[in-house]
Protein backbone atom coordinates (compact mmCIF):
# COMPACT_ATOMS: atom_id res chain seq x y z
CA UNK A 1 0.00 0.00 0.00
CA UNK A 2 0.91 3.58 -1.07
CA UNK A 3 2.42 5.81 1.94
CA UNK A 4 1.47 8.92 0.50
CA UNK A 5 -2.01 8.72 1.84
CA UNK A 6 -4.35 10.00 3.34
CA UNK A 7 -5.71 7.57 5.86
CA UNK A 8 -9.38 9.04 7.40
CA UNK A 9 -9.35 7.81 11.45
CA UNK A 10 -12.84 7.71 12.06
CA UNK A 11 -12.86 8.55 15.88
CA UNK A 12 -10.56 10.60 18.00
CA UNK A 13 -10.81 8.17 21.13
CA UNK A 14 -7.26 6.78 22.55
CA UNK A 15 -6.52 4.30 19.97
CA UNK A 16 -7.29 6.31 16.94
CA UNK A 17 -5.29 8.84 18.16
CA UNK A 18 -2.33 6.69 18.41
CA UNK A 19 -3.05 4.91 14.79
CA UNK A 20 -2.88 9.15 14.00
CA UNK A 21 0.11 8.98 15.35
CA UNK A 22 1.52 5.98 14.18
CA UNK A 23 0.57 6.90 10.67
CA UNK A 24 1.82 10.51 10.83
CA UNK A 25 5.38 9.09 11.78
CA UNK A 26 5.62 7.08 8.32
CA UNK A 27 4.78 10.85 6.32
CA UNK A 28 1.12 9.52 5.73
CA UNK A 29 -1.21 12.24 5.44
CA UNK A 30 -3.68 11.48 8.19
CA UNK A 31 -7.44 13.29 8.55
CA UNK A 32 -9.52 12.44 12.52
CA UNK A 33 -12.48 12.87 12.75
CA UNK A 34 -14.70 13.24 15.86
CA UNK A 35 -18.31 13.60 17.01
CA UNK A 36 -17.93 16.24 18.89
CA UNK A 37 -17.81 19.57 17.24
CA UNK A 38 -16.61 21.58 20.52
CA UNK A 39 -14.11 19.21 21.53
CA UNK A 40 -12.25 18.47 17.54
CA UNK A 41 -12.13 22.64 17.46
CA UNK A 42 -10.40 22.15 20.69
CA UNK A 43 -7.90 19.81 19.83
CA UNK A 44 -7.31 21.43 16.54
CA UNK A 45 -6.56 24.54 18.75
CA UNK A 46 -4.44 22.74 21.46
CA UNK A 47 -2.75 20.12 19.86
CA UNK A 48 -3.51 17.62 22.68
CA UNK A 49 -6.30 15.20 22.94
CA UNK A 50 -6.82 15.45 26.73
CA UNK A 51 -10.36 13.63 27.18
CA UNK A 52 -8.86 10.17 25.74
CA UNK A 53 -4.98 10.40 25.99
CA UNK A 54 -3.33 12.94 27.80
CA UNK A 55 0.00 14.42 27.94
CA UNK A 56 0.52 13.23 24.42
CA UNK A 57 1.13 16.00 21.73
CA UNK A 58 -0.64 15.90 18.32
CA UNK A 59 1.49 17.20 14.83
CA UNK A 60 -0.16 20.16 13.82
CA UNK A 61 0.28 17.87 10.52
CA UNK A 62 -2.43 15.62 11.38
CA UNK A 63 -6.40 17.30 10.29
CA UNK A 64 -8.33 16.80 13.18
CA UNK A 65 -12.21 18.10 12.72
CA UNK A 66 -15.94 16.92 12.91
CA UNK A 67 -16.55 17.39 9.13
CA UNK A 68 -17.11 13.43 8.13
CA UNK A 69 -16.80 14.15 4.70
CA UNK A 70 -13.99 16.43 4.67
CA UNK A 71 -12.47 13.61 6.65
CA UNK A 72 -12.79 11.05 4.24
CA UNK A 73 -12.47 13.01 1.37
CA UNK A 74 -9.79 11.08 -1.46
CA UNK A 75 -8.98 8.66 1.66
CA UNK A 76 -8.09 5.08 0.07
CA UNK A 77 -8.18 3.71 3.74
CA UNK A 78 -10.75 4.24 6.21
CA UNK A 79 -9.90 3.14 9.83
CA UNK A 80 -13.24 2.89 12.01
CA UNK A 81 -11.97 3.76 15.44
CA UNK A 82 -15.44 4.19 16.86
CA UNK A 83 -17.08 1.97 20.16
CA UNK A 84 -18.56 -0.78 18.76
CA UNK A 85 -22.41 0.31 19.60
CA UNK A 86 -22.21 3.42 18.20
CA UNK A 87 -20.39 2.22 14.63
CA UNK A 88 -24.00 1.42 12.84
CA UNK A 89 -25.66 4.49 13.25
CA UNK A 90 -22.35 6.35 12.94
CA UNK A 91 -21.80 4.95 8.96
CA UNK A 92 -25.37 4.44 8.29
CA UNK A 93 -26.56 5.98 5.05
CA UNK A 94 -28.61 8.66 6.73
CA UNK A 95 -25.75 9.43 9.22
CA UNK A 96 -22.94 9.63 6.06
CA UNK A 97 -24.69 11.91 4.34
CA UNK A 98 -22.09 14.10 1.76
CA UNK A 99 -19.48 11.44 3.02
CA UNK A 100 -20.92 8.40 1.45
CA UNK A 101 -20.09 10.02 -2.13
CA UNK A 102 -16.27 9.34 -1.36
CA UNK A 103 -17.00 5.64 -0.40
CA UNK A 104 -15.35 5.26 -4.18
CA UNK A 105 -14.04 1.70 -5.55
CA UNK A 106 -10.61 0.94 -4.26
CA UNK A 107 -11.29 2.38 -0.61
CA UNK A 108 -9.91 -0.49 2.16
CA UNK A 109 -11.87 -0.47 5.86
CA UNK A 110 -9.44 -1.55 8.88
CA UNK A 111 -11.71 -1.34 11.92
CA UNK A 112 -10.02 -1.43 14.75
CA UNK A 113 -12.53 -1.51 17.89
CA UNK A 114 -12.90 -4.63 19.81
CA UNK A 115 -17.03 -5.57 20.30
CA UNK A 116 -19.86 -7.47 20.16
CA UNK A 117 -22.69 -5.59 18.69
CA UNK A 118 -25.78 -5.72 21.41
CA UNK A 119 -28.88 -7.11 19.54
CA UNK A 120 -27.69 -8.79 16.26
CA UNK A 121 -24.59 -10.07 17.96
CA UNK A 122 -22.66 -9.25 15.09
CA UNK A 123 -18.62 -8.63 15.01
CA UNK A 124 -17.56 -4.95 13.52
CA UNK A 125 -16.22 -6.12 9.97
CA UNK A 126 -19.95 -8.16 9.71
CA UNK A 127 -21.45 -4.09 11.00
CA UNK A 128 -19.29 -2.10 8.27
CA UNK A 129 -20.15 -4.44 5.97
CA UNK A 130 -23.95 -4.36 6.38
CA UNK A 131 -23.84 -0.89 6.46
CA UNK A 132 -20.88 0.54 3.76
CA UNK A 133 -21.89 -2.58 1.30
CA UNK A 134 -19.26 -4.86 -0.43
CA UNK A 135 -16.19 -3.00 0.65
CA UNK A 136 -12.91 -4.67 1.47
CA UNK A 137 -12.86 -5.10 5.00
CA UNK A 138 -9.77 -5.85 7.67
CA UNK A 139 -9.54 -5.78 11.40
CA UNK A 140 -6.83 -5.11 13.07
CA UNK A 141 -6.25 -6.32 16.43
CA UNK A 142 -3.68 -7.45 19.34
CA UNK A 143 -1.97 -6.26 22.33
CA UNK A 144 -1.75 -2.71 22.15
CA UNK A 145 -2.31 -0.37 24.68
CA UNK A 146 -2.58 3.32 23.00
CA UNK A 147 -0.80 5.01 25.72
CA UNK A 148 2.29 2.98 24.63
CA UNK A 149 2.06 3.06 21.31
CA UNK A 150 1.61 6.57 20.94
CA UNK A 151 4.70 6.80 23.13
CA UNK A 152 6.50 4.57 20.59
CA UNK A 153 6.83 1.81 22.84
CA UNK A 154 7.03 -1.69 21.01
CA UNK A 155 3.80 -3.41 20.35
CA UNK A 156 2.37 -5.85 17.96
CA UNK A 157 -0.94 -6.95 16.30
CA UNK A 158 -2.52 -8.93 13.90
CA UNK A 159 -4.01 -7.81 10.52
CA UNK A 160 -7.06 -9.86 9.74
CA UNK A 161 -8.26 -10.15 6.13
CA UNK A 162 -10.45 -12.67 3.83
CA UNK A 163 -7.66 -12.71 1.52
CA UNK A 164 -4.03 -12.72 2.38
CA UNK A 165 -3.41 -9.66 -0.34
CA UNK A 166 -5.55 -7.35 1.44
CA UNK A 167 -3.81 -8.39 5.19
CA UNK A 168 -0.23 -8.03 3.42
CA UNK A 169 -1.13 -4.58 2.35
CA UNK A 170 -2.79 -3.36 5.87
CA UNK A 171 0.06 -4.73 6.87
CA UNK A 172 2.54 -2.85 4.98
CA UNK A 173 0.31 0.78 6.10
CA UNK A 174 1.03 0.46 9.37
CA UNK A 175 4.41 -1.51 10.51
CA UNK A 176 7.20 0.12 11.77
CA UNK A 177 9.82 -0.12 13.77
CA UNK A 178 8.24 -0.64 16.67
CA UNK A 179 4.77 -1.87 15.35
CA UNK A 180 5.24 -5.37 14.39
CA UNK A 181 2.20 -6.05 12.28
CA UNK A 182 1.70 -9.98 11.53
CA UNK A 183 -1.07 -11.40 8.91
CA UNK A 184 -3.79 -13.79 9.40
CA UNK A 185 -7.04 -15.33 7.30
CA UNK A 186 -9.02 -15.68 10.19
CA UNK A 187 -10.98 -12.22 10.34
CA UNK A 188 -13.44 -14.63 12.87
CA UNK A 189 -10.82 -15.67 15.09
CA UNK A 190 -8.64 -12.21 15.21
CA UNK A 191 -11.94 -10.55 15.31
CA UNK A 192 -13.52 -12.41 18.48
CA UNK A 193 -10.21 -12.66 20.41
CA UNK A 194 -10.03 -8.91 20.83
CA UNK A 195 -13.89 -9.07 21.78
CA UNK A 196 -13.95 -11.63 24.02
CA UNK A 197 -11.06 -11.13 26.30
CA UNK A 198 -12.67 -7.74 27.28
CA UNK A 199 -15.31 -9.90 29.81
CA UNK A 200 -12.41 -12.38 30.90
CA UNK A 201 -11.15 -8.76 31.88
CA UNK A 202 -13.71 -7.76 33.93
CA UNK A 203 -13.83 -11.32 35.86
CA UNK A 204 -10.00 -11.15 36.55
CA UNK A 205 -10.66 -7.09 37.82
CA UNK A 206 -13.80 -8.47 39.88
CA UNK A 207 -11.31 -11.02 41.42
CA UNK A 208 -9.07 -8.76 42.00
CA UNK A 209 -11.12 -6.63 43.43
CA UNK A 210 -12.34 -9.14 46.20
CA UNK A 211 -8.38 -9.76 46.97
CA UNK A 212 -8.99 -13.72 45.70
CA UNK A 213 -5.35 -13.94 44.73
CA UNK A 214 -3.04 -14.95 41.94
CA UNK A 215 -4.03 -18.44 41.69
CA UNK A 216 -7.72 -17.62 40.95
CA UNK A 217 -6.93 -15.16 38.50
CA UNK A 218 -4.69 -17.51 36.76
CA UNK A 219 -7.58 -20.01 36.83
CA UNK A 220 -9.68 -16.94 35.14
CA UNK A 221 -7.79 -16.04 32.38
CA UNK A 222 -6.88 -19.73 31.72
CA UNK A 223 -10.19 -21.00 31.65
CA UNK A 224 -11.39 -17.73 30.24
CA UNK A 225 -9.88 -18.86 26.87
CA UNK A 226 -10.77 -21.89 26.84
CA UNK A 227 -14.46 -20.19 26.38
CA UNK A 228 -13.15 -18.03 23.82
CA UNK A 229 -11.88 -20.41 21.64
CA UNK A 230 -15.37 -22.63 22.05
CA UNK A 231 -17.45 -19.95 21.24
CA UNK A 232 -15.21 -18.77 18.10
CA UNK A 233 -14.91 -22.71 16.66
CA UNK A 234 -18.69 -22.67 16.86
CA UNK A 235 -18.44 -19.55 14.70
CA UNK A 236 -16.02 -20.98 12.18
CA UNK A 237 -12.83 -19.51 13.61
CA UNK A 238 -9.64 -21.63 13.95
CA UNK A 239 -9.19 -22.47 17.80
CA UNK A 240 -4.61 -21.92 17.55
CA UNK A 241 -5.77 -18.10 16.78
CA UNK A 242 -6.74 -18.20 19.83
CA UNK A 243 -3.19 -18.91 21.06
CA UNK A 244 -1.74 -16.35 19.21
CA UNK A 245 -1.88 -12.43 19.82
CA UNK A 246 -5.08 -11.47 19.41
CA UNK A 247 -6.19 -13.97 21.93
CA UNK A 248 -3.54 -15.22 24.85
CA UNK A 249 -1.75 -11.54 23.66
CA UNK A 250 -4.33 -9.54 24.08
CA UNK A 251 -5.74 -11.36 27.10
CA UNK A 252 -2.26 -11.19 29.01
CA UNK A 253 -2.13 -7.32 28.57
CA UNK A 254 -5.63 -6.86 29.33
CA UNK A 255 -5.72 -8.16 32.33
CA UNK A 256 -2.59 -6.92 33.66
CA UNK A 257 -2.13 -3.36 32.84
CA UNK A 258 -2.71 -0.13 34.90
CA UNK A 259 -4.66 1.20 31.59
CA UNK A 260 -6.96 -2.14 30.79
CA UNK A 261 -10.36 0.02 31.23
CA UNK A 262 -12.55 -3.25 31.34
CA UNK A 263 -9.93 -4.61 34.19
CA UNK A 264 -10.82 -1.13 36.06
CA UNK A 265 -13.97 -1.96 35.74
CA UNK A 266 -14.16 -5.02 37.11
CA UNK A 267 -11.91 -4.46 40.10
CA UNK A 268 -14.03 -1.52 40.86
CA UNK A 269 -17.22 -3.69 40.83
CA UNK A 270 -15.29 -6.39 42.71
CA UNK A 271 -14.58 -3.87 45.91
CA UNK A 272 -18.43 -3.15 46.37
CA UNK A 273 -19.17 -0.65 43.28
CA UNK A 274 -22.15 -1.13 41.43
CA UNK A 275 -21.58 -1.03 37.73
CA UNK A 276 -23.75 2.39 37.26
CA UNK A 277 -21.55 4.03 39.60
CA UNK A 278 -18.35 2.86 38.07
CA UNK A 279 -19.62 4.19 34.77
CA UNK A 280 -20.74 7.55 35.82
CA UNK A 281 -17.25 7.99 36.39
CA UNK A 282 -15.81 6.69 32.94
CA UNK A 283 -14.82 8.87 29.70
CA UNK A 284 -14.06 6.52 27.79
CA UNK A 285 -15.86 3.14 26.92
CA UNK A 286 -15.02 -0.23 28.94
CA UNK A 287 -15.90 -2.32 25.76
CA UNK A 288 -16.81 -5.48 27.87
CA UNK A 289 -19.84 -4.30 29.44
CA UNK A 290 -22.00 -4.22 26.49
CA UNK A 291 -19.89 -7.28 24.74
CA UNK A 292 -20.74 -9.08 27.73
CA UNK A 293 -24.73 -8.73 27.14
CA UNK A 294 -24.30 -9.60 22.88
CA UNK A 295 -21.57 -12.63 23.96
CA UNK A 296 -24.40 -14.20 26.75
CA UNK A 297 -27.21 -14.01 23.83
CA UNK A 298 -25.15 -15.21 21.03
CA UNK A 299 -23.24 -18.09 23.32
CA UNK A 300 -26.54 -19.16 24.63
CA UNK A 301 -28.38 -19.33 20.71
CA UNK A 302 -25.07 -21.48 19.69
CA UNK A 303 -25.45 -23.72 22.59
CA UNK A 304 -21.82 -22.76 23.63
CA UNK A 305 -21.18 -23.17 27.51
CA UNK A 306 -19.31 -20.22 29.03
CA UNK A 307 -19.57 -19.98 32.87
CA UNK A 308 -17.42 -16.99 33.05
CA UNK A 309 -19.55 -15.21 30.83
CA UNK A 310 -22.73 -16.09 31.90
CA UNK A 311 -21.73 -15.15 35.79
CA UNK A 312 -19.83 -11.76 34.93
CA UNK A 313 -23.15 -11.13 33.27
CA UNK A 314 -25.47 -11.57 36.03
CA UNK A 315 -23.00 -9.31 38.58
CA UNK A 316 -23.05 -6.55 35.78
CA UNK A 317 -26.78 -7.13 35.18
CA UNK A 318 -29.03 -8.84 37.55
CA UNK A 319 -27.08 -7.78 40.81
CA UNK A 320 -25.48 -11.00 41.51
CA UNK A 321 -23.22 -10.56 44.65
CA UNK A 322 -19.15 -11.12 42.94
CA UNK A 323 -18.61 -13.70 45.76
CA UNK A 324 -21.72 -15.21 45.41
CA UNK A 325 -20.54 -15.69 41.51
CA UNK A 326 -17.13 -16.78 42.28
CA UNK A 327 -18.75 -19.60 44.55
CA UNK A 328 -20.91 -20.80 42.05
CA UNK A 329 -18.03 -20.94 39.36
CA UNK A 330 -15.96 -23.11 41.62
CA UNK A 331 -19.39 -25.33 43.20
CA UNK A 332 -20.05 -26.53 39.07
CA UNK A 333 -19.47 -30.26 38.43
CA UNK A 334 -16.07 -31.43 37.89
CA UNK A 335 -15.31 -32.05 34.77
CA UNK A 336 -12.15 -32.66 32.01
CA UNK A 337 -9.58 -29.98 31.03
Amino acid sequence: MRKDGPVAILGDGAWGTALALVLHGKGVEVRVWSAFPDYAREVARTRHNVRYLPGVKVPRAIAWGSDLAEAVRGARVWVVAIPTQFIRRTLAPEALEGARAHLRRGVVVVTVAKGIEVGTGRRNSQVIREVLGRVPVCVLSGPSHAEEVSRGLPASVVAAAPTRALALRVQALFSTERLRVYDSTDVVGVELGGALKNIVALAAGIADGLRLGDNAKAALLTRGMAEMARLGAALGARRRTFSGLSGVGDLITTCGSAHSRNLTVGRAIGAGKTLRQVLKGMVMVAEGVETTRATRRLARRLRVEMPITEEVYRVLFEGKSPRAAVRDLFHRAPTRE
